[in-house]
């Protein structure tokens, strides 16, 4: 039921790449008809201009409503607490996670320098940049 209803809830009602002709005839569009087998899905139809605008606007959401992508039973900060309940409350048993071997410490790749194991001193984030090598100071005192 929820793969049904994301088909809806989760796009656009129908994006630019799926209209193929606005002519006198109407609006001809590309659309998949999940009754038929995963071959012949893909069909074409054509519908008046005043049928076409017809069917787009059911889609289109009331002032104040929110698209279930990012509210309700598949928002991602309660996904999983979600689907559980609804499973729970459908009687559906959940199928268990494959268990999944635990993996063995990485070792830490060699020093290309003494071969030695390299230690980790510090991750940094991937927008960060690096600072460079510290400078050596001039025997003198003074900085270079």
């Amino acid at each position: 039921m929820l793969a049904y209803l994301s088909r809806y809830t989760h796009r656009v009602a129908i994006s630019n790449r799926r209209l193929l002709a606005f002519n006198e005839k109407g609006v001809t569009f590309r659309y998949k008809d999940y009754r038929r087998d995963t071959a012949h899905q893909q069909q074409v139809m054509t519908l008046a201009t005043d049928e076409f605008i017809r069917r787009f606007m059911l889609h289109v959401l009331p002032r104040g409503f929110h698209r279930i992508r990012h509210y309700g039973l598949l928002a991602s900060s309660s996904r999983k607490a979600s689907l559980a309940r609804v499973r729970e409350l459908l009687n559906v048993i959940s199928t268990p996670a494959p268990e999944v071997p635990e993996a063995e410490p990485a070792t830490p790749p060699p020093c290309p320098c003494c071969g030695g194991p390299m230690v980790v001193i510090q991750i940094l984030p991937r927008w960060c940049q690096p600072r460079g090598p510290p400078r050596a100071t001039d025997p003198a005192g003074g900085s270079p």
